[in-house]
């Protein structure tokens, strides 16, 4: 198989293999949901795991923040984190430092502890990795899953999209970059995305909660948001119908994929909160979202589930695009391969 995630084909057969039987399990796994939930007394405990793959800068900070996401947008606040690093063996005391040091950072600053995880030199890899578990906590009659959204729904995104791989790949793939023609001030600009606006959606996720109304939320990461309205299609079991111009782009993201010959739509996307809302709902989601600091606009509408999904684009309605992995890592394989 190809790099990136497990076509969700094949995923929802496998799942659908495994056992089941525990009453508490509230969410179990199944594709296009973030999170698991779980049933702890009045309260419901939600727990996520996700590795950090792609990059080698600040892997630490992008475990907990990769991590905290997918609770937050179960309406859950993230609490308690465990990482389990995997290095390869020419790594030393001072990089292992600096992961550390990132995790404690990234956790503090979201309120989150640190409470274990694992650590070991390990061969057959060539750099660090950080698997990454958060778990938090939600009432039951505030959980959301990425399986409400009904036809008739309006979709909100909170943006702008892809500023998780606009800012990898700044920092990733730089010497492509300068030799396609970005400036060291638009490299500088595009590394800083990863902390303003960042790729926390914890606050985000909150204040479109708070708002009412909202029927479903998600997270897209790899794959892009192409990837994240498919799996929310997919859990909630319906069509969608997304309008391009709607879609909150920047400049310095399109610049960055036509330099490296990547969609956008397909591009890693942490940072972006996508929601569906009773259609009453959609204004005052979108006026919360920005008051709390991501300006977000209302892409689409919900469709019922034998009307597909589609993006319409310049007045053409069109299959959405569908990514077999994400633009990241079709990027790097392409370079591993030496193309």
């Amino acid at each position: 198989m190809k790099t990136g995630k497990v076509p969700h084909e094949l995923l929802a057969r496998l799942l659908a293999r495994l056992p089941s039987g525990d009453p508490r399990v509230v969410v179990g796994p199944r594709v296009g949901e973030d999170a698991a939930a779980i049933a702890f007394g009045d309260s419901l405990l939600v727990a996520t795991t996700d590795p950090i793959t792609f990059a080698t800068d600040l892997i630490g900070w992008y475990a907990v923040h990769i991590s905290a996401n997918d609770v937050a947008v179960m309406g859950a606040e993230p609490r308690w984190f465990l990482a389990s690093l995997l290095l390869p063996p020419e790594t030393g005391e001072e990089a292992l430092a600096a992961i550390f040091e990132q995790l404690g950072r990234a956790c503090e600053g979201l309120g989150v502890s640190l409470v274990g995880g694992h650590s070991e030199v390990t061969a057959g890899i060539e750099r660090p990795i950080v698997v990454g578990c958060m778990l938090g906590e939600v009432s039951r009659d505030r959980l959301v899953t990425s399986a409400g959204a009904r036809p008739g729904d309006r979709l909100v995104l909170a943006g702008p999209i892809a500023i998780e791989g606009t800012a990898l790949l700044a920092r990733e793939a730089a010497a492509r970059l300068r030799a396609a023609g970005l400036t060291e001030a638009e490299l500088s600009e595009a590394r800083a995305l990863l902390f303003d606006p960042g790729i926390s959606v914890v606050a985000a996720a909150r204040a479109a909660v708070a708002a009412g109304g909202v029927t479903a939320l998600h997270d897209p990461t790899e794959g892009g948001l192409a990837t994240g309205l498919r799996e929310l299609a997919m859990a909630s079991g319906v069509g969608l119908e997304v309008e391009a111009s709607a879609i909150p782009l920047l400049g310095l993201t399109r610049r960055v994929c036509e330099a490296l010959g990547l969609e956008w739509a397909g591009l890693i996307a942490s940072g972006s909160l996508l929601a569906a809302t009773r259609p009453e709902a959609a204004d005052a989601v979108v006026g919360a979202l920005g008051r709390q600091g991501r300006p977000a606009s209302a892409i689409g509408r919900v469709l019922a589930p034998e009307q597909g999904v589609w993006l319409v684009e310049a007045g053409t309605r069109r299959p959405l695009p569908e990514f077999a992995r994400d633009e990241v890592a079709r990027f790097f394989s392409t370079q591993e391969g030496g193309a």
